[in-house]
């Protein structure tokens, strides 16, 4: 015999006033919804509920639902199916209940959940850190008992299963039985505190996320989401029995914006920056805010500043996207203050993530899938630090010491602005539309100013290709120089002491506080920085004007004229779309809506400092982007030729051919002994010739 085992459910009866209170809600404000909704289920099976709207109906419910959700969605469950609408033949109509909308007292941060939330419904917001496949969960279980086969279906609450304490035969042995029971889709979400949420050195809290039934695989990791539903707790760990997890059961999602245009604005503060933006010497003070502990280096620190306000997005009619975030390479000497330049910048970023090349991964960069504990025994998507400051800046310090393999998934993210994951299975992409900050060293600790660039670092050249901007920091012996770093390196210091003295004593000559103070002082606090940046890229989106066209078109041009004569490439088409954003950038920190030709201008002189650093060949003088895309000059690809050629000829005639005739043959050809004997090296380097003996070499492929 079979029998069905319940509990008593009051949202059933009239004993829950609340079914009476929501029948009444549906029929005079949500009737239209829920018409529309019959009409597409079950293939649409939410009906999504603003809170403010419950609120304006009847205040008490909606303060009832906050504090005792489970009691009041049941009886709102009971109360939907009341409601008079055309079934359409439906043999059950049991919609998802979703409330949005909670009211920003009940919109914690992730940090200040506790335990008074708990059973409560509330609303989180988060980046999200990891996510599971999609598992079955049992909704109604079917057991049977094994001695006499009674069945027994019983609605499954929570995360525990529940089965029947004991069989009418008095035997407490059960089966589930798979095909009779009812299962839901299942996942597993992990997020954690928006970065623009912390300060500091926080570390960002985190909170598990269960999805059910129609809203799994809605968001993906690196999404910033807002999660409303019921506060649970979680089996405590073995080893600590008395402490639980808590978990947030959602009732309600959705994609949130996930950029620097995060940050709430005043209307005092949009005024303070308007006038910030209409002052002639903006550019001067912005420069001088950014790390006034750190002296000189303005070229790069402009740069950086042309970075934080960015370039605008293109989104092409045929779909496709032109990114608007610029990204920077710096190179430099040890102790030349690239980290502190990186620390500086990731404090004045709206939103930003700082790492380390020596402690990055590949994973850890960019995104993953792994498997552990949390997809319970399956594949979990994992995003890294690009994709989760998507929508901001990322700082890279010790760019060089990152794993080869691991350094290989940056080449999508900083092009494409996606990181693609194949792996167990699972494919899929995410935005990483994030602007890179990344400083290096060269390979053997300081520069040597004979050695061509790409030689002395230990990055790729189709990675550093992939910057719009790279600059040389080199620490150079100048005695003037030198005093002036002293100076304000030893006031920095004093200024230090001083207010920390005067804290613990109170008895600081405050006149002589004050006059060091002014000098590190920046000209616009750090706050007011972070949202001057804010405003632009919300609000300012500047139009290329005819002059600056003409200006950027003219400056490429003559570039790519430097080579044409002799083949070489001073520029490619990225400098190119380099030069619009940094334009853009400049008009942005103005709040115009053009850019016009001192835009253009600024971000000329930006690129050509640049490139006339790091990309001008030492043998002709000319800037050779060559030295960047394939990690050799022009001029040298061509003198290597010449040595290579020499060496196929010789090699039609005799078995070995004898360095001496190669170096006596390069010098009839304009290259001298010692110029032809790196050559030599660098061919035999790269797997074009051998040598079988000393003072004999062979091409590794003849002439035919």
């Amino acid at each position: 015999m079979d029998t069905v085992e319940t509990q008593k459910d009051l949202t059933s009866t009239d004993e829950n006033p609340y079914v009476n209170m929501f029948e009444m809600f549906f029929e005079t404000v949500y009737k239209k919804e829920i018409e529309r909704l019959v009409e597409n289920y079950p293939d649409k099976k939410s009906l999504e509920i603003d809170f403010k709207k419950l609120e304006k109906f009847d205040f008490e419910l909606a303060d009832d639902l906050i504090e005792k959700p489970d009691y009041v969605i049941d009886a709102a469950n009971v109360a939907i199916k009341k409601v008079d609408v055309p079934a359409l033949e439906l043999d059950e109509f049991s919609p998802h209940l979703r409330f949005f909308n909670l009211p920003k007292d009940r919109v914690p941060l992730i940090r200040d959940i506790s335990a008074k939330h708990l059973n409560k419904m509330i609303a989180v917001e988060g980046i999200i850190r990891e996510i599971t496949d999609v598992f079955p969960k049992l909704k109604v279980a079917t057991w049977q008992c094994r001695r006499c086969g009674n069945t027994y279906r019983i609605p499954q609450e929570g995360n525990q299963i529940t089965q029947p304490s004991v069989c009418e035969c008095k035997h407490k042995d059960f089966t589930l039985v798979a095909e009779k029971s009812e299962f839901v889709d299942f996942q597993r979400i992990q997020i954690q505190e928006p970065l623009e949420q912390i300060k500091g050195n926080e570390q960002p809290s985190q909170l598990h996320i269960y999805v059910s039934d129609d809203i799994v695989n809605r968001v993906f990791a690196g999404n910033k989401t807002k999660f409303s539903g019921i506060l649970r707790l979680s089996e405590p760990k073995k080893e600590k029995k008395a402490v639980y997890g808590r978990y947030l059961e959602t009732i309600h999602l959705e994609e949130t914006q996930k950029d620097f245009a995060d940050v709430d604005i005043t209307p005092e503060e949009e005024a303070e920056i308007k006038t910030l933006a209409q002052d002639p010497k903006i550019y001067d003070k912005l420069i001088a805010s950014l790390a006034p502990s750190i002296y000189g280096h303005e070229i790069v620190k402009e740069a950086i500043i042309m970075q934080l306000f960015g370039g605008v997005k293109k989104n092409m009619p045929d779909k496709s996207t032109i990114r608007g975030n610029i990204h920077i390479l710096l190179i430099g000497d040890p102790g030349a203050a690239k980290s502190m330049m990186l620390l500086a910048t990731n404090k004045i970023a709206p939103k930003s993530i700082y790492v380390a090349g020596k402690t990055t991964t590949g994973a850890g960069i960019a995104a993953s899938a792994v498997k552990d504990e949390f997809g319970e025994g399956g594949w979990t998507l994992k995003a890294g630090a690009l994709v989760l400051a998507s929508g901001g800046l990322a700082a890279i310090d010790e760019f060089d010491k990152m794993d080869a393999n691991d350094r290989s998934a940056l080449h999508e993210a900083l092009e494409q602005q996606t990181v693609s994951v194949a792996k167990a299975g699972i494919i899929a992409r995410f935005k990483t539309e994030t602007s890179v900050l990344a400083a290096a060293n060269p390979k053997f600790s300081r520069f040597d100013p004979y050695t061509p660039f790409m030689e002395q670092i230990n990055l790729p050249p189709t990675l550093v290709s992939r910057f719009d901007l790279f600059f040389m920091i080199r620490d150079i012996l100048d005695k003037t120089r030198d005093q002036e770093i002293a100076d304000h390196i030893l006031k920095s210091h004093r200024l230090g002491e001083m207010l920390y003295r005067s804290q613990k004593t109170d008895t600081m000559d405050l006149q002589i506080i004050k006059e060091i103070e002014e000098m590190a002082t920046p000209p616009i606090a750090p706050e007011l920085f972070s949202k001057y940046i804010s405003y632009t890229r919300q609000n300012v989106f500047p139009v290329l004007s005819d002059e600056a066209i003409k200006a950027i078109t003219e400056f490429y041009v003559n570039l790519r004229d430097m080579g044409r004569k002799d083949g070489s490439y001073a520029a490619t088409h990225r400098q190119l779309e380099g030069l619009v954003r940094m334009s853009e950038a400049s008009a942005r920190v103005r709040l115009s809506l053009t850019v016009d030709i001192e835009d253009a201008e600024r971000a000329i002189r930006l690129l050509k400092t640049a490139l006339q650093e790091l990309v001008t060949d030492p043998e002709t003088g000319k800037i050779d982007f060559d030295i960047i895309a394939t990690g050799q000059s022009h001029s040298k690809v061509a003198s290597m030729k010449k040595i290579l050629g020499i060496i196929k000829e010789k090699a039609m005639e005799m078995d070995m051919v004898p360095v001496s005739d190669v170096l006596e043959e390069a010098k009839t050809q304009g290259i001298d002994k010692d110029k032809a004997m790196d050559l030599l090296s660098q061919l035999q380097k790269e797997g074009e010739i051998y040598r079988p003996r000393n003072n004999f070499v062979r091409p590794v492929q003849k002439n035919t």
